[in-house]
């Protein structure tokens, strides 16, 4: 199946552009009110988890819902049909992944586990890492990356969405331009790959889901610089900063670098081989064309 930008919205018109914010602000109200809700509730892990899930649910909803009135069309990105089983195959692959990374750092001796950590804070951090997954999804892969894709092609979109979505992590408390440059190859990478080989984003919502909650709230590292609170295990990370990512955690680390990256390219192989890459439009008007003179 050959994929290619929608004529009736691929122009880059104000209506777009307008459509583009609309959707955006939808997400980020949501969003808002989540964090809203965590902060009154702070400490109380059993309603962080479910102010956490609610906030995932209401923003997959508010986001079908502004689609639904912004574009007059049900969103594809979001059918219904196989989206349990994609989640459940992308949170396995985030949790492979991130296990691979911890793997080769405890062969380092970088990273000791000293016992249990926070069973009950787990659950709350399992709740706020699962929002914070499928709001970037949403908004950095199914509204930035899939408008700009319309206007620029899929590699120029990718590259683009993926530098915003580093550049975003320079607000976290323990940033680095490092942390940012890794983010950005990376997630941004990988989760775009993930949402061009099934053009949906059901995969890339799990796989997110899978890392975070592997880093976070199974092998209780650092997620993102965030000072994130301890999760089940009571581990640390010492070593070589470029292999643990130090203080940002181990997105920082050249081991998440390198497999995320060979996973990107997996990905995007299956992309090219189900004709899901749309091309710069110049070069689609140029292939049309050389089409309809045969």
């Amino acid at each position: 199946m050959n994929v290619t930008p929608n004529k009736s919205r691929s122009k880059f018109t104000g209506r777009r552009i307008l459509q583009l914010i609309l959707q955006l602000v939808v997400v980020v109200v949501i969003t808002a009110l989540g964090s809203i809700g965590n902060g009154a509730v702070e400490g109380n892990a059993i309603l962080t988890l479910l102010i956490g899930l609610a906030t995932s649910a209401a923003v997959v909803l508010g986001y079908i819902w502004v689609v639904q009135r912004t574009e007059r069309q049900a969103p594809l990105e979001m059918a219904k049909k196989g989206a349990g089983a994609a989640v459940g195959i992308g949170a396995m692959i985030g949790l492979v992944l991130f296990g691979a990374v911890i793997l080769n750092l405890v062969f380092l001796d970088y990273y000791t586990v000293s016992g249990l950590g926070s069973p009950i804070g787990a659950l709350g951090l399992f709740g706020v890492l699962t929002a914070a997954a499928v709001t970037e999804e949403v908004m950095f892969r199914g509204i930035l990356f899939r408008i700009f894709e319309e206007w620029t092609g899929t590699w120029i979109a990718l590259v683009i969405t993926s530098m915003l979505f580093g550049l975003m992590h320079l607000a976290n408390p323990n940033a680095s331009l490092w942390g940012a440059l890794a983010i950005a190859l990376e997630a941004g990478g990988l989760l775009t790959a993930a949402y061009v080989a099934t053009r949906r984003l059901w995969l890339p919502i799990g796989l997110h889901i899978g890392w975070n909650i592997a880093g976070g709230v199974i092998f209780s590292t650092e997620v993102s610089g965030n000072n994130t609170p301890q999760g089940l295990l009571d581990a640390t990370l010492h070593g070589n900063i470029l292999l643990t990512g130090g203080s940002f955690g181990p997105e920082a680390s050249l081991y998440s670098v390198v497999f995320c990256v060979l996973t990107a390219i997996v990905f995007m192989w299956l992309a090219y081989r189900r004709g899901h890459v749309v091309p710069l439009r110049g070069d689609a008007h140029k292939t049309a064309t050389a089409k309809s003179d045969q």
